[in-house]
């Protein structure tokens, strides 16, 4: 059966190229090669250190001081599609509509949680745990997570304060940023001292650097 290998690796490249071509409406992010449209929080370019475009992925460097990534534009209302997987006990996000004024883009941005479940102690609070929105909103309580190592396919789905959270192809959390009921559970919520927190009309997609071993690809956008 050996000689069948390089045939099937064949194969797999063409379907991550294919997996990787955005279709009509999307821009793509991140093309397993190209990095261009990102840079550093508050930076200028790609960032020296803590970040890696290898093997098809973005990949964050375990304390590789690298710092979180944003997108060079900004968006309103989006769909953005993206797949991430984590190395065991890993803690990671994607924040939306992230300002650069506050000194950090958690100040600003909601997160879709990037986390190991089974093995990081936020797993343990819905709240926190994967594909939550972080520390407001938990997750449904049937998601599915494919185990650390393979891939999640994750979705952020934005329109005006309307968000959806999406996971393997089921949505997860569905939610009103405006509604009183969430302003009240921002109010009660570490976000309470940052006013502009989910308040901001567009701005920049960030992937997390929380210091651990994390990957994502195949990452596109759509305006809507």
């Amino acid at each position: 059966m050996k000689h069948s290998l390089p045939w099937m690796a064949a194969i797999v490249g063409a379907v991550t190229v294919l997996a990787q071509t955005a279709a009509p409406g999307w821009q793509v992010l991140f093309d397993g090669k190209d990095a261009s449209a990102w840079r550093s929080y508050k930076g200028t370019g790609f960032p020296s250190k803590g970040w890696k475009v290898e093997d098809g992925t973005l990949h964050v460097v375990a304390k590789g001081g690298g710092g979180d990534l944003v997108t060079r534009e900004q968006f309103k209302d989006f769909e953005l599609s993206f797949e991430w997987k984590v190395s065991p006990g890993a803690n990671s996000g994607v924040m939306y509509r992230v300002s650069e004024k506050p000194g950090a883009p958690y100040e600003t941005g909601p997160e879709y949680q990037v986390l190991d479940d089974a093995r990081h102690g936020d797993g343990k609070n819905p709240k926190t745990s994967a594909s939550a929105l972080y520390a407001l909103v938990a997750a449904n309580a049937s998601k599915q997570t494919k185990p650390v190592g393979d891939w999640n396919e994750g979705r952020i789905i934005l329109r005006g304060s309307q968000v959806e959270h999406w996971l393997n192809g089921s949505k997860v959390v569905a939610v009103d940023l405006q509604s009183p009921e969430t302003r009240a559970l921002i109010a009660g919520s570490k976000f309470h001292s940052w006013p502009g927190f989910a308040q901001q009309p567009s701005g920049h997609i960030c992937l997390q650097d929380h210091g651990d071993d994390v990957w994502f690809r195949n990452i596109k956008i759509r305006r809507l």
